[in-house]
């Protein structure tokens, strides 16, 4: 089984201190033009980033508003 590592927005505003939580509310809100869709989970009301994927994200270069 493959283990993921899930953070939430806070979590990931702490370690990932260059995104504040509003702008990762902001990357989540328009993850279907940006690409941020692929790295988050919606379980229940929680948001969840998997967090390899969102580093994937971040280093392939097309992070775009």
């Amino acid at each position: 089984m493959d283990a993921r590592s899930f953070l939430t927005i806070k979590q990931a505003a702490t370690k990932y201190q260059a995104f504040s939580e509003g702008s990762l509310r902001w990357l989540w809100f328009n993850g279907d033009k940006n690409g941020f869709a692929s790295c988050v989970r919606k379980v229940g009301k929680k948001i969840l980033i998997d967090e390899p994927l969102f580093v994937a994200w971040i280093e392939s270069g097309t992070v775009t508003k």
